[in-house]
């Protein structure tokens, strides 16, 4: 008998699900000073819109900031940058979006090395742990 020859059997075509990524770079401070109102109005928008995904690139304490440059700040880049990050993972954990978190060579408290590792964060609360990811500069992401 004759062979036939054997195809894969058609699988339905599901298009993929959407996913909505906002996407935000710092400096998150206006320049006239280090209180982060741009980073409160992302916020705002997140906790709105309820991105699926949020990704954020530094700098997140602008090393040419002219606080940071002429050390006007109330406490240390380290606690200041801390600060900062618990205000974004506080910030976000309402909306249940997926953070990222990107350095920049121009953070102040973090490594000014190329290519740059993830930021430590070794305190961060264990219910955020699945959803806060730390990631180096550069990177490739792969959103679903």
């Amino acid at each position: 008998s004759p062979k036939t020859p054997l195809f894969p059997p058609k699988l339905p075509f599901f298009p993929p699900e959407q996913r909505m990524v906002l996407v935000a770079c710092g400096p998150f401070t206006p320049s006239d000073g280090v209180a982060f109102e741009p980073l409160s109005d992302l916020l705002e928008v997140v906790a709105r819109d309820r991105p699926d995904v949020c990704i954020l690139l530094g700098p997140f304490l602008d090393a040419k900031h002219e606080q940071v440059e002429s050390c006007q700040l109330l406490g240390s880049f380290s606690d200041v940058f801390r600060l900062c990050l618990r205000t974004i993972i506080e910030g976000t954990k309402s909306a249940g979006s997926q953070l990222v978190l990107v350095p920049s060579l121009r953070d102040v408290s973090h490594e000014f090395v190329y290519p740059q590792p993830p930021f430590p964060f070794p305190d961060l609360p264990k219910e955020d742990r699945a959803r806060v990811l730390m990631v180096p500069e550069p990177c490739t992401l792969d959103i679903d």
